[in-house]
């Protein structure tokens, strides 16, 4: 688990509010702004012909809005999900989408200057922003405007 950290940095610009979460004990983060709200793992309700990353829906307080696999999104192996995952509610484009992590780990504000260059070595590095050094963990900054392009994110919430 990490803990947060404020910068002194002062500019409002410098500094990043983001939640972090572990997918196959790897450490990924997006902005605290993207997200609407964490909830516990529920089995979510298959869909036929969908992508393979689509876990089906659920129904959030009468909306229903796609469950995807983040791990599987990332081409990592399929997510069994456990009493520990979550679902992570994100607001993409203007749609609620539900990303399935294996946890939440801490809500951060960390100065901008610990966000790296991600090295261009695999396919997602075009959802990345960067990689945020922190303590003794690498966090792999997501960017879930690019990760679901806006007609994707638009086909999902039609699902």
């Amino acid at each position: 688990m990490f803990s947060s950290q404020s910068s002194n940095a002062g500019a409002a610009s410098q500094i990043l509010e983001i939640i972090a979460f572990r997918l196959h004990n790897q450490d990924f983060c997006v902005r605290t702004t993207a997200i609407r709200e964490i909830r516990g793992w529920a089995p979510a309700t298959p869909l036929p012909h969908t992508p393979p990353d689509v876990l089906g829906v659920m129904n959030l307080r009468g909306t229903v809005i796609p469950i995807i696999d983040l791990a599987r999104k990332l081409g990592m192996i399929k997510a069994e999900p456990n009493e520990r995952s979550a679902i992570v509610v994100a607001e993409v484009h203007g749609m609620a989408i539900g990303l399935l992590v294996d946890g939440v780990s801490d809500i951060l504000t960390i100065g901008q200057e610990l966000l790296q260059p991600v090295p261009d070595i695999s396919a997602a590095v075009s959802y990345a922003d960067g990689i945020i050094t922190y303590q003794d963990s690498m966090i792999c900054f997501l960017n879930l405007e690019r990760m679901f392009g806006e007609d994707e994110a638009r086909m999902l919430s039609a699902a």
